[in-house]
């Protein structure tokens, strides 16, 4: 690995291994998403990640760092990231929960989320996922060699508050390797200072970074509220929230989303 400014540039050996760990992780928030359903705890979800990563030989990169005690963070409703899974959270119709976990496969990392309905949903909950995963398409379609950093972050912001959605600010994306947070940090949100004669500024992007783009949007408001656990972030005014992210590597052209279970062969 070369680095830039700090951030680590991938070669493509490394490119592939990430490929794979991200294509299991995108192969496991699959199975997560199709077992949504009224009447499941989710603890059941934290089960079926272990089992899954057991079964593909991989470590859970969530358990443990920095003492997170699950491999799943599993976000209902209000809970906009780091939810614990419990056997007390049963999900009922109506309810939208977001999926966010990773797998440590050959030295590296993957890192994916994604936001689940629970039977028929309401409009604005459905508005509000529909919105999160177009931010997150919108992001990606400015990660290239040659654009800057902060391109992503105002694709996402301008999109969102268009639709009348708020961009949670505590929590950001990042390079993604072999360890799960690397530089940059990828915000959803145009820092203060971030733009240049109306330009996005931040690094330039450059081949063979890989980063994850992670929009969280919510509701009411951006502020976040941390529960005693210490993790569990709920929004402040406790509306709904929602959670959609991708690992990609910065091509000159399209970057490519390695987050996708077809990246997995197994």
């Amino acid at each position: 690995m070369k680095k830039f400014r700090g951030v680590f540039i991938k070669n493509e050996h490394e490119i592939e291994v990430l490929r794979v760990a991200n294509g299991m992780t995108a192969t496991i928030l699959d199975e997560l998403v199709a077992n949504v359903r009224p009447g499941v705890p989710t603890i059941y979800f934290e089960e079926l990640t272990q089992k899954m990563c057991r079964e593909m030989g991989v470590r859970p990169t969530f358990q443990g760092y920095y003492g997170y005690p699950y491999a799943l963070c599993c976000s209902v409703n209000d809970t906009i990231i780091h939810g614990f899974p419990s056997k007390d959270i049963i999900l009922k119709e109506g309810d939208i929960v977001s999926f966010d976990m990773g797998v440590e496969y050959q030295g590296f990392t993957g890192d994916s989320a994604r936001t689940a309905f629970c039977g028929e949903v309401s409009d604005a909950a459905r508005h509000l996922s529909d919105v999160t995963k177009k931010c997150l398409e919108l992001g990606i379609a400015e990660a290239h060699a040659g654009n800057n950093l902060y391109a992503i972050s105002a694709a996402v912001q301008r999109y969102a508050e268009a639709e009348g959605l708020h961009v949670i600010r505590d929590f950001v994306g990042h390079g993604v390797g072999a360890s799960l947070h690397e530089k940059p940090e990828v915000p959803n949100f145009v820092p203060r200072g971030g733009m240049v004669n109306g330009i996005p500024g931040g690094i330039p992007l450059k081949s063979g970074m890989v980063i994850a783009i992670e929009p969280m949007l919510a509701i009411g408001t951006h502020e976040v509220e941390v529960m005693p656990d210490g993790w569990t972030t709920k929004i402040k005014d406790r509306s709904l929230s929602a959670h959609w992210e991708h690992s990609v590597v910065i091509r000159q052209g399209e970057a490519e989303i390695l987050s996708l279970a077809s990246n997995y062969k197994g």
